[in-house]
């Protein structure tokens, strides 16, 4: 590895990326802690730090892992890279529903730039929707509990700037996204996401240390450690999950064109067991985490006896710790089913089939057409079952480390986030092992 770094050094281009990419994630590192006009700093340090302690703190570490801690410090990059990869998620699954969008799909880098275009519209229109949200939750006292004087000026100016210095933030995101995935290394929404989530890292390993300090502090340092090597081990397992394919074998039959002879190779279909990525880690945690935003929106009221506040004290022991049995039976499910049901709309074994009959491709023993439409379904299906249930057992790591190791909520080696942080990392390492093999280097980790 050393060997490989010692490479990207060397070559000049490669060391230009890699630079660039390093300077824009610095750019959107200070933009991360820059906090929007018009907000009192050190008011909202003081209820970040009592919210972080409540009963809501899960909640409040979840929103921190995807702004990088950004959100709550109503940072002028506060919406991050979420309102973007919502807009591409709703134009994916739209793809499938409307026409028009399935048409400019099959286009290629036409129908796709157009595509990219209206997904940049959605992408401001949800930044803005969000960044009112969070504005009015601010100034209303209700995005750290009950803590209210977050802003000095409650006027319709001060709110309308900064709603539009958030949704201007998030503009300026996916542009240095862009601008890495054009001039820099890897894909670039991929990195700025993967960096918050690292931004993240040193704080919460080290509050595992400092909230378990007895007497003589040998415990915190005990389980510090034994997390990190937990942690190493489980980075370990998602990196053997997430190479490992079904690879289906197709023999392409020789044909005549002209004088010339084409056809006769051998190659396969590579179906990875994940196949669906952490997507469906995503959908059940944003869909889980409505109801505790219910809970934030509506306090229990012991002076009221409404079906809304039994709805609220039902979420309150349920699901607000995330520790319940309930609440990971759900999690569970809902990761199995929102993994079929991506995969279901984003691969399709008929348009696969179709394309291997037209250019003469063929399973060896299935016949083409409907027999291999139903051969690569069934792989699929059989597929998706144990990498479903390797979603959902990494993202209930999480549970197990505050149940058995006393890991307070603050655990970093699980769920969305360590799939997110492997996955980039290993997709940008291979990015930039490929671009020192054209160069004639031996690779990156050889």
């Amino acid at each position: 590895m050393l060997t490989g770094l010692m490479n990207v050094v060397r070559s000049p281009d490669l060391r230009k990326k890699v630079l660039f990419t390093l300077g824009i994630l610095a750019i959107f590192r200070v933009g991360s802690t820059l906090p929007v006009p018009n907000v009192n700093v050190g008011r909202l340090n003081e209820c970040l730090t009592a919210a972080q302690a409540g009963e809501n703190a899960s909640l409040y570490s979840m929103i921190n892992m995807f702004s990088g801690g950004a959100l709550l410090q109503l940072a002028v990059f506060a919406l991050g890279i979420m309102p973007y990869i919502t807009a591409s998620i709703i134009l994916q699954i739209m793809t499938v529903v409307v026409p028009r969008l399935a048409t400019l799909k099959k286009e290629g880098s036409s129908g796709q730039a157009k595509i990219t275009q209206y997904t940049r519209y959605l992408t401001l229109m949800l930044a803005v929707l969000n960044g009112t949200g969070i504005i009015m939750m601010a100034i209303n006292g209700q995005l750290l509990g009950s803590c209210d004087n977050i802003v000095y000026d409650k006027g319709l100016f001060s709110i309308v700037l900064m709603i539009l210095v958030m949704t201007a933030g998030t503009g300026m995101v996916m542009w240095l996204g862009e601008l890495i995935t054009e001039r820099g290394v890897g894909n670039g929404m991929s990195v700025l996401i993967f960096t918050q989530i690292l931004a993240r890292f040193p704080s919460q390993m080290w509050s595992i240390k400092t909230s378990n300090d007895h007497g003589s502090g040998d415990r915190g340092f005990f389980l510090f450690f034994l997390v990190l090597a937990i942690g190493l081990l489980v980075m370990a397992a998602i990196l053997f999950m997430e190479q490992g394919q079904r690879r289906i074998p197709v023999q392409y039959a020789k044909r005549m064109v002209g004088r010339k002879m084409y056809g006769g190779s051998k190659t396969y279909i590579p179906l990875k067991v994940n196949q669906s990525g952490v997507i469906p880690v995503i959908f059940a945690s944003s869909l889980l985490y409505l109801p505790r935003l219910y809970t934030i929106m509506r306090p229990q009221n012991p002076d009221r006896d409404d079906w809304g506040d039994k709805l609220a004290s039902f979420i309150s022991n349920n699901f607000l710790r995330g520790d319940g049995w309930t609440y990971n039976l759900l999690y569970s499910l809902l990761i199995i089913a929102f993994c079929y049901f991506y995969i279901s709309i984003t691969f399709n074994p008929e348009e696969m089939a179709d394309n291997m009959k037209k250019y003469g491709g063929f399973i060896p023993g299935i016949r083409a057409g409907l027999p291999t439409q139903r051969y690569i379904a069934y792989v699929l299906s059989r597929l998706t079952a144990p990498g479903s249930l390797y979603l959902a057992l990494v993202a209930l790591i999480p549970t197990l480390a505050i149940a058995y190791l006393n890991a307070d909520q603050q655990f970093p080696f699980g769920g969305t986030s360590i799939l997110i942080v492997v996955g980039v990392g290993l997709d940008t390492v291979k990015q930039i092992q490929s671009q020192l093999e054209q160069r004639s280097y031996e690779g990156f980790l050889s």
